[in-house]
């Protein structure tokens, strides 16, 4: 499997265009990340094999078995667990990187210091945050981000 990453950005930078000049310059592929895509897993996205699309997470209109009202609410009654709106925003740039060697991993970042391409939150596809929708990594990375720069005073 070719190494891929998963960009997701809120609207294209000359950053965002930098990064993808590095990315096709050393042969990695990359995939774009749409708002309307957040809710499919990170499994799917990367292309992992075991993962389908989720046609009710990329739907932008409720499913015949939902009211208006838990469309709204954003709930399935079939299930005890909130379901994620497809209208949320990322409103940052998002890296997931997949099917990297430690060294191919090394040069990509060096690449990306050197050009001055800075994305605060990076993740690597696991096999535990695989199943996870790619809203639900962000989420988790962007949480992780602020811990650890919490007494930080730059």
């Amino acid at each position: 499997m070719k190494e891929t990453v998963l960009y997701y950005t809120p609207q294209p930078t000359k950053q965002s265009r930098t990064l993808k000049g590095i990315l096709i310059r050393m042969g990695i592929r990359i995939r774009n990340i749409s708002p309307q895509q957040v809710n499919q897993t990170v499994g799917m996205l990367a292309g992992v094999p075991g993962f389908e699309e989720n046609v009710d997470a990329a739907a932008d209109t409720p499913s015949e078995n939902k009211t208006n009202a838990d469309a709204l609410s954003g709930t399935d009654p079939a299930a005890d667990t909130p379901k994620i709106s497809s209208a949320v925003s990322i409103p940052e740039e998002v890296l997931i990187l997949h099917q990297f060697s430690e060294q191919r991993l090394d040069a990509l970042l060096l690449a990306l210091r050197k050009a001055n391409v800075r994305i605060a939150l990076k993740a690597i596809v696991t096999e535990q945050n695989c199943s996870w929708t790619f809203y639900q990594l962000y989420e988790e990375i962007r949480q992780e981000h602020e811990k650890m720069h919490q007494n930080d005073p730059s």
